[in-house]
């Protein structure tokens, strides 16, 4: 096992470990093993880079490894400086961004610009990342999806209103879905006629499961399992079937 530390704080310098740090990005190992590979690049490169031109003098071989191996993840700055050395963004060294923070650094955007370009207080933005907590009215979460990038999916995980959406899918497929084509729609900016036919296409399939499984003579312990299966991952299958449609 590595030594895998990071500096102790010096004499009239802040103790980064007593105050609270951001999340660390979903880092993706394997592709920064692969952009190392590709450069003709050692650790003790990459570590050496580290330190000589951005200044983190406590990054070792042994550190770069243990990102590379999923021992360790690297901080905000270590990912920024780590790109820098691999000739890469630092999109490219990120798993696939789940929060508002993780997004951000994923298009290598400052807090700076995306609370510019949404209209809020620098300070105000920095709390809903923190808190993972998106306060956006629809044209401010319209300029957060354009400045960020995000795909509908994104924007509904992002703005914290997926869990709703799974609700109204969860109603849907299990009552009528003709009563919850226009409170989809108010979430979901799609086309009406593609909504119509995603929530009809997810009732006839959920109900389908249901009587194929008692049909089969499961009884309705199977049955049940099934349909919970299929209602927790209601969301993921709403969005499969739009992409189908639209394919």
């Amino acid at each position: 096992m590595w030594p895998v530390r990071r500096p102790q704080a010096q004499p009239n310098q802040p103790d980064r470990t007593s105050r609270r740090t951001p999340p660390t990005p979903p880092f993706n190992a394997p592709a920064a093993r692969r952009l190392r590979a590709a450069l003709n690049m050692g650790p003790e490169h990459v570590a050496y880079g580290m330190r000589a031109s951005y200044g983190l003098p406590y990054v070792t071989q042994d550190l770069v490894v243990a990102w590379e191996r999923e021992i360790a993840s690297p901080d905000n700055s270590e990912l920024t400086a780590l790109a820098g050395v691999l000739w890469c963004s630092p999109s490219e060294l990120l798993g696939k961004p789940r929060t508002l923070r993780e997004h951000r650094l994923a298009r290598g955007l400052a807090p700076e610009d995306v609370a510019r370009a949404v209209g809020h207080e620098l300070v105000a933005y920095l709390r809903m990342e923190e808190n993972d907590d998106w306060q956006g009215n629809d044209r401010q979460s319209a300029a957060l999806a354009g400045i960020l990038g995000l795909t509908v999916p994104d924007l509904l995980t992002v703005t914290g209103r997926d869990t709703a959406l799974a609700e109204l899918l969860r109603s849907a497929v299990t009552t009528r879905w003709q009563a919850y084509v226009r409170p989809v729609g108010k979430m979901v900016p799609l086309d009406r006629r593609l909504l119509e036919d995603a929530l009809q296409q997810l009732h006839q399939n959920y109900q389908g499961q249901m009587t194929a499984t008692l049909s089969w003579g499961g009884g309705g312990s199977e049955s049940s399992a099934a349909g919970r299966e299929f209602l927790e991952r209601i969301v993921e299958y709403f969005w499969a079937t739009i992409g189908g449609a639209t394919a």
